[in-house]
């Protein structure tokens, strides 16, 4: 074995490495994204509003500030997939990191309405919008630095590390605010929301030091040797792959149904039922826990069978589940409020693990950020920020949640639908390589067998070329 050949033990070392990475830093990222929709369920509609308006229009333009974030994703996959596919994976998530710090503290340290007026909300809109840059170029990055570092065959597994960052993230956000709820509602008014925001400069700190330590992914250090990057990623991508990316973008729906729980039911419960913030707070937390437990699986599950009958048996529980959750939160009883939550949890959870790993195979090395990250975005453009204004104008307009409940269940199955559309284009078998996957080995393969050939022409002795006893006097004799 040559001396420049990875051992296995080495590439086992390097993969957990950066799965780790990938996880500590999303953790931190997401922490950050969670927080606003929090303080947005609980604090923003109070303090950053006139009060002038109905508690529940209050509420309802505190959603549309958090949609702010979702509107600026795509932008962020955009800016940071050009980067990513340009210049690497590493120095993206550095920058994302260091932004999304900057706007989460700035927003702890936003003045009020009652202090500066209509600034209030535009500053918070921009920041917000910050956030959402940020997070929209970190997903895709943090997803193929774990996946592409991977052992051969386990990048939808390693891809997993970065899902786990969303439950932790938002298990630490929700923990941050669980505490917090015990101060007497004035003193968490005026200045206990701020305290999640200010926290995140430490948490960035910590995430920063990490990430300057990682290495490249493999992938793309052989795609920058080759030369083979791409001037313009996103013209590739919408030229060659835009069906893949609006399959992707509509296998993701799934994935927002955490803002149908984790904001928008918060705000419902504790505005419209009679449930105490500290008591919703706990279920959030009780199902965030489950979902951290139970979504790695998901990812799983899709490596050792055939992926369709997988998503088939993470998808179609979610029709009934997560509409039973609202009926269930409306019992108004501790208990049945948690096991609704955490029944609806799982499935879309598991889904959540694996979904990273299947749309990082759809996608060349050369525009694999960029793809993945504008699928992504994409759908959280639509889908992720709209839910809660959705979830709460259906139920402003009925005044019942049935409505909401139905959303839910076509989220399921808009999901199932684009994700087996997604799985025939890119190949069904977890242990074989994905269409994309088998198109960059095979130009990969040709490249060196061409290189080969000209080293060949260029080399004395070789059939095309003169050889090293072939003298002039040897062909006279001839």
């Amino acid at each position: 074995m040559s001396s420049s050949t990875p051992t296995d033990q080495e590439i086992a070392k390097k993969a957990r490495k950066a799965g780790i990475a990938s996880f500590i830093g999303t953790t931190i990222e997401w922490y950050d994204f969670y927080i606003y929709g929090t303080a947005a369920a609980l604090v923003f509609g109070q303090i950053f509003f006139s009060d002038e308006l109905s508690s529940g229009v209050a509420t309802l333009l505190a959603f549309v500030t958090l949609w702010a974030g979702f509107l600026a994703r795509p932008l962020g996959g955009v800016i940071f997939g050009h980067l990513g596919d340009r210049i690497g994976r590493k120095n993206t998530l550095v920058i994302t990191l260091v932004m999304m710090g900057i706007a989460t503290v700035g927003i702890g340290l936003l003045p009020t309405y009652a202090q500066i007026g209509m600034w209030a909300p535009v500053l918070l809109v921009f920041l917000r919008i910050v956030q959402g840059v940020a997070v929209g170029g970190e997903w895709g990055g943090a997803v193929l630095i774990a996946s592409e570092n991977a052992p051969k065959g386990k990048g939808i597994l390693y891809s997993a590390f970065a899902q786990q960052g969303s439950p932790a993230g938002n298990l630490l956000s929700t923990m941050a605010f669980f505490f917090l709820a015990a101060l007497p509602t004035p003193q968490f008014m005026m200045w206990g929301w701020r305290i999640p925001f200010l926290l995140s400069g430490a948490l960035v700190a910590v995430g920063l030091i990490i990430r300057l330590k990682l290495e490249e992914s493999d992938a793309m250090k052989a795609v920058l040797a080759r030369k083979k990057t791409v001037k313009l990623p996103i013209k590739e991508v919408l030229r060659k792959h835009w069906v893949l990316v609006l399959l992707g973008a509509g296998a993701l729906p799934l994935a927002q149904v955490t803002y149908f729980k984790n904001t928008f039911a918060l705000s419902w419960a504790t505005s419209e039922l009679g449930y105490e913030r500290g008591t919703f707070l706990a279920i959030i937390a009780i199902a965030l826990v489950v979902q951290f437990i139970v979504q790695p699986f998901g990812a799983v599950l899709v490596s050792k069978i055939d992926m369709r009958k997988a998503m088939l048996l993470m998808i179609v529980p979610e029709l009934f589940l997560m509409p039973a959750m609202f009926f269930a939160i409306r019992t108004e009883t501790f208990a049945i409020a948690a096991i609704g939550m955490c029944l609806a949890t799982i499935p879309h959870s598991m889904f959540y693990g694996a979904i990273a790993g299947i749309l990082a195979r759809a996608f060349p090395a050369n525009i694999r950020y960029s793809g993945l990250s504008l699928a992504y975005q994409l759908c959280s453009l639509i889908v992720g920020g709209g839910t809660p204004v959705l979830a709460q104008y259906l139920l402003n307009s009925s005044g019942d949640v049935t409505g909401v409940a139905v959303a839910a269940a076509c989220y399921a199955a808009v999901s199932l639908v684009c994700t087996l559309a997604l799985l025939k284009r890119t190949g069904y078998d977890p242990k074989a390589p994905s269409v994309a996957e088998k198109s960059d080995a095979d130009e990969l393969a040709l490249e060196e067998a061409e290189a080969a050939a000209e080293r060949d022409r260029r080399t004395p002795g070789t059939e095309d070329g003169p050889r090293s006893d072939d003298t002039p006097r040897d062909r006279v004799h001839a």
